[in-house]
């Protein structure tokens, strides 16, 4: 299941965090919240952005020589 959490801090620090997306999809699905809320100050990649899909692996099968 893909999720994408909003935290709001006392302080009004606001943090973005997803689960269940692979690959830069997460970044590409959470991209409105980032566009509506303003300036990002941080990122913080997980294990989850550097997997690969089998359809991204597919597209780098080599097909010539």
């Amino acid at each position: 299941m893909k999720q994408i959490i909003v935290d709001i801090a006392e302080d009004g620090e606001i943090k973005i965090s997803t689960k269940g997306f692979s690959g830069s999809a997460c970044i590409e699905e959470s991209q409105f919240l980032k566009d509506l809320l303003g300036h990002e100050t941080s990122v913080q990649l997980v294990a989850a952005y550097y997997a690969t899909t089998d359809e991204q692996e597919k597209q780098l099968i080599p097909i010539c020589g």
